[in-house]
């Protein structure tokens, strides 16, 4: 058995975590990628830029992520636009930045944006940090969401308040993304909210004028009513 494993180059068959591994893993590439997590799509002098790297390198970068389908570029007029290629990508670069953390591997910088990151800020499109954390547990506590595992679902009185929020649940169904997904989120080692739910809610307290994105950094800035209004209404306990 075992010599025809060795015969057989001790291939194995399922998905090559060693490929997309070896693409996060370049600096500048994960750099890039991390840039992205804001959900708005760059250019690629922009991620040259974040990257700390020539646009020549970030060219190649790029194209081999593309390859990758960890990106999607799009052409408009002169400029061509990068953007993580899903939400599921963004999931697993959050959960990366949760083992990083947890092993000690921080960056040696800190500055004054690292608490309002960790206090609420965006994970591509949904809400993550403290204020993420505190709405995926207040959701669950009210019955709003249950949760099995990984599997998370709207139950009935669920669906009706996020009627009574604004919020058009049946618009949300997609085939290709999940309605409630749990994400690690890497600040609380916690799960927070993915999904087109979590979407849909982080869309909707900004249209309330809850909160705000700001420009160019991942941060979400909640007003103080914003954030009392948020808490009260899904039970959000956290300090």
């Amino acid at each position: 058995m075992r010599a025809n494993a060795r015969k057989s180059g001790g291939r194995r068959d399922g998905p090559d975590i060693a490929t997309v591994a070896a693409l996060i893993g370049d600096p500048g590439r994960a750099a890039m990628l991390t840039a992205l997590m804001t959900g708005k799509a760059l250019t690629a002098t922009e991620l040259a830029h974040e990257a700390g790297v020539g646009l020549a390198t970030a060219s190649s970068h790029l194209a081999k992520l593309e390859a990758g389908n960890l990106v999607t570029p799009t052409k408009q007029g002169r400029h061509r636009y990068y953007k993580l290629t899903d939400a599921d990508v963004a999931g697993l670069l959050e959960s990366l930045m949760g083992v990083a953390a947890r092993a000690g591997h921080l960056r040696t910088r800190t500055g004054p944006r690292d608490p309002a990151l960790r206090h609420a800020r965006v994970c591509y499109d949904h809400l993550a940090g403290d204020l993420g954390v505190g709405l995926f547990e207040g959701l669950l506590a009210r019955g709003l969401i249950a949760r099995s595992g990984e599997h998370v679902h709207v139950t009935e009185i669920g669906a009706k308040a996020i009627s009574s929020f604004g919020i058009d649940l049946a618009a949300l169904h997609h085939p290709r993304r999940a309605l409630c997904k749990p994400c690690l989120d890497w600040s609380e080692r916690k799960a927070h909210l993915g999904g087109s739910l979590g979407r849909a809610l982080l869309a909707r307290m900004t249209d309330l004028g809850w909160a705000k994105r700001l420009p160019g950094t991942r941060i979400v800035a909640f007003t103080p009513t914003g954030e009392r209004a948020l808490r009260r209404h899904f039970g959000i306990h956290s300090p």
